[in-house]
């Protein structure tokens, strides 16, 4: 069986990051994805996403996105079953986040604090991929625009 998602939208809300009683890092957020299609009004229509992702993953985007923010997030549709104060039994499917990437450029007002994300070159930190004091070292590229390897 197969569950993977990518999806690509921008938040709607800054990230709500909390800890469980074990203190694992978990943060919720919501991206709105448009369609790729227009409708007969001529708009395109939206689709909302809830995404929460969990440890480092949880971490890296309560630090690094906020509302408006594009992101590309993968993982996989997970549904949770709840019954409400009434009795009446619900479920909200969301996806679980494996991976986040910066959609877009650094935004000019962020500190230096942030890592660098540069126009059209999605970075990651989850799933291993860079560490979260990357810092790119412009020195190690020759005068004459070569790289070093």
């Amino acid at each position: 069986m197969l569950n993977k998602t990518t999806m690509m939208g921008r938040l709607t809300h800054d990230p709500e990051l909390r800890r469980t009683q074990t203190d694992t890092p978990v943060c919720s957020f919501s991206i709105a994805c448009e369609r790729d299609f227009k409708n007969a009004d001529g708009g395109r229509d939206t689709d909302f996403f809830d995404c929460v992702a969990w440890r480092q993953t949880a971490e890296f985007v309560s630090q690094y996105f906020t509302k408006g923010r594009m992101a590309i997030v993968e993982g996989r549709l997970q549904n949770r079953e709840w019954t409400d104060k009434e009795g009446h039994k619900r479920r909200a499917t969301e996806l679980i986040v494996s991976n986040v990437y910066f959609g877009d450029s650094k935004p000019k007002e962020e500190g230096d604090g942030a890592p660098p994300a540069y126009a059209g070159t999605p970075m990651s930190i989850a799933g291993g991929g860079i560490p979260a004091n990357f810092t790119p070292n412009f020195a190690d590229f020759q005068e004459d625009g070569e790289l070093p390897f």
